[in-house]
């Protein structure tokens, strides 16, 4: 199946890691209400929200300046399986990715790793979230693979059905722009900022407005 994709032009790549969910992938629950406006970013910090284009849905209402809700994954590779409640006084960044056939996840892989690497011995904890697109059956061995073609040591999980990825992102916003998006938590367990999805690349402006929240938020006492 992975060469069969990689020999697809990368127009069809990219279509295949967009937002619109497989057919076999059972639908949600319904939308909770939305909750109170976002606070504005105090003055002279980066925008609460990076990455994306135009034209597609990228309000945070009730997202940033909230605690998400409780993630529903498993099985953990590379660590126990964790809570957001244990990652309190911790800042986290939370991705979702595909396989390797995914060009936007294999793009991301090296910027998940160096913010890994910089500042896991300052606080950070980079939390993978392995979402299944593809035809076949969602195989935990595959998975394993993908993290070694990524190089990917910290922790990650599996989200089926994208019960997570629905509660946090997508119930009630049909029209995302992508499905690999990224959340960065404070230390009170707060989401901050959101990546909203496709890559994120070292060298750019995007990873560098992430990277320097990322600075901005270990930067902060713990609540």
């Amino acid at each position: 199946m992975l060469s069969r994709l990689l020999s697809l032009p990368l127009a069809a790549l990219a279509l295949a890691c967009a937002s619109p969910e497989p057919a076999a992938a059972p639908a949600g629950p319904a939308a909770a209400p939305a909750g109170p406006a976002a606070p504005a970013a105090p003055p002279g910090s980066a925008a609460l929200t990076s990455g994306g284009d135009p034209g597609f849905d990228h309000d945070v209402t009730g997202v940033v300046g909230a605690p998400p809700p409780p993630w529903d994954v498993g099985p953990w590779y590379n660590s126990p399986p964790l809570t957001p409640a244990e990652l309190r006084g911790k800042v986290v960044l939370v991705r979702w990715f595909m396989a390797p056939s995914c060009p936007f996840c294999s793009a991301t892989a090296p910027a998940l790793k160096a913010l890994d690497e910089r500042y896991r011995t300052r606080g950070l904890i980079v939390v993978g979230m392995y979402h299944h697109k593809d035809p076949e059956p969602l195989d935990p061995g595959a998975v394993k693979g993908y993290l070694a073609h990524f190089g990917y040591s910290f922790p990650v999980a599996i989200d089926p059905d994208w019960r997570t990825l629905k509660r946090w992102w997508m119930d009630g916003h049909p029209k995302r722009e992508y499905t690999s998006v990224s959340f960065l938590l404070d230390r009170a367990g707060l989401v901050r900022h959101v990546h909203l999805g496709g890559k994120l690349e070292p060298d750019t402006p995007e990873f560098a407005v992430v990277e320097g929240r990322v600075r901005a938020l270990l930067d902060e006492p713990a609540r």
